[in-house]
């Protein structure tokens, strides 16, 4: 088996998939999925949705694995590699910088699913309560949200530390499974629920006459959101790879476990909104702090232990579905400063750790005591969110598409997309053509519509 001089590798196809998914599964999944189905007419914008998966978002997660299994390195070293002396080095540094920011404000969210969780196992998420006067105040406390981030970046950075086999691929092969069983109780407890019937129609019967040029915008930028694409971590995590792994069914897998995710989601939520008279399945986020801890309370309301247990659950399932990403956050910046500075990979995710943890606290700050500091209507949650999502991420994979499809010699393609001639080549033209011409403009779309849509 292949040796990776100085740096881990993953050592099955399973950790591989699993590793990679749980890049991609993330709070997304299971928070905004459900919400931009709510907010676009349900199963038709699912169906769109599938289309631009395979189409726009699988062919940037190829070129990515492309890019890392060839320069076996991190981000920047990819481009430093595969193009020396190029200005494209900085969609390098622009992906360690989206990590960081991602990992900066993503773990605030994770911090409140932490307390969630605790408060629901703990029997404190009564009905009696207000949840949005419940919610605004923790949000808004000087200290308690940053409590719960120090907790969750703590165990991210516990994970990272103990390296790629031992920590990545150990605690993706135990997570991910864990999700997916959660994912499969909730969904055959929230399918039982009194009124589930049509929940689950909206989710299940296409409305075609409500898909609008705003539902196809959404659905294209959701499949591209949804999978992390275009800011280094898989381009990371592919630097792992063995010779041997398949990118394009790898790809695929990973494609199939977000999608399955996101969907199963809607099997959850659906069918307890529409339980319950009077809540919106469009609710946007509060959907999840808000409105889902009274649908729970209320559906249970006879045996309060099963909301609980329910909502227990589901808060932990958000937790898991949180760490799985922010572990690939933190290994884009990691990677970078072991692999750039020669550093112990403890050191390295201690100064990542340390520097997230700062600028998290700030970012928490900015719902509560910094509320009142705004640049252009934006605080510093909000302005770490568009930089990552608006600007790094689309500018990344635009530019990963348009070099791999263009630029980087299309022997080397070949070669990685067939194993070295071991795997057929008859998806090496359709591949060709979605890199070189659909995914850059795809991707080029959601930049324009993000930015002014």
């Amino acid at each position: 088996m292949e040796k990776v001089t100085g740096r881990g590798r993953f050592a099955t196809h399973l950790g591989v998939v699993l590793a990679s998914a749980g890049s991609a599964v993330g709070l997304g999944n299971i928070w905004r999925f459900p919400t931009v189905v709510g907010d676009n007419g349900g199963a038709a914008f699912i169906l769109v949705y599938l289309g631009f998966v395979l189409f726009l978002a699988l062919p940037v997660m190829v070129c990515e694995f492309l890019m890392g299994r060839s320069s076996r390195s991190n981000t920047v070293g990819a481009w430093k590699k595969l193009a020396p002396g190029s200005p494209l080095v900085a969609v390098g540094y622009l992906g360690v910088l989206a990590g960081v920011l991602i990992l900066s404000f993503y773990s605030v969210i994770a911090g409140w699913t932490l307390d969630y969780t605790y408060l629901s196992l703990t029997c404190r998420l009564s009905g009696e309560q207000n949840f949005s006067e419940v919610f605004s105040s923790f949000v808004s406390n000087p200290w308690k949200p940053l409590v719960f981030l120090s907790l969750f970046l703590l165990l991210t950075h516990w994970i990272v530390v103990r390296g790629v086999e031992r920590g990545i691929e150990k605690y993706s092969k135990l997570m991910m499974p864990l999700l997916l069983l959660i994912i499969v109780v909730l969904v055959v407890c929230s399918a039982n629920m009194p009124g589930a019937e049509e929940g689950l129609t909206f989710l299940l019967r296409p409305d075609f006459s409500k898909v609008t040029r705003s539902v196809v915008l959404n659905a294209m930028g959701q499949a591209f959101f949804s999978l992390s694409v275009g800011i280094g971590c898989l381009t990371t995590y592919s630097s792992y790879f063995n010779r041997s792994t398949r990118l394009v069914s790898s790809a695929l897998s990973v494609c199939m476990i977000d999608t399955v995710v996101a969907v199963m989601s809607g099997f959850i939520i659906f069918p307890a909104v529409f339980s319950v008279q009077g809540v919106s399945v469009d609710a946007g986020p509060g959907l999840v702090f808000i409105t889902l801890p009274y649908v729970f309370n209320m559906t249970f309301s006879a045996v309060p232990v099963l909301g609980y247990i329910f909502s227990g659950l589901f808060y932990l399932l958000l937790v898991l579905a949180a760490l799985t990403s922010s572990i690939s956050m933190h290994e884009i910046s990691t990677a970078f400063l072991a692999d750039t500075y020669h550093m112990k990979r403890r050191h390295a995710a201690c100064i990542v750790t340390a520097v997230c943890l700062v600028l998290g606290i700030a970012c928490s700050l900015s719902f509560g005591p910094w509320k009142a500091y705004t640049l252009c209507g934006m605080g510093v949650f909000d302005w770490f969110d568009y930089l990552s999502a608006k600007l790094c991420m689309p500018i990344g994979a635009l530019f990963i598409s348009i070099f791999v499809g263009w630029i980087m010699p299309q022997q080397e393609v070949r070669d990685q997309l067939t194993n070295w001639g071991a795997l057929p080549v008859r998806l090496y033209s359709l591949f060709r053509f979605l890199a070189r011409w659909v995914a850059p403009l795809g991707v080029a779309i959601v930049f324009i519509n993000e930015l002014f849509g």
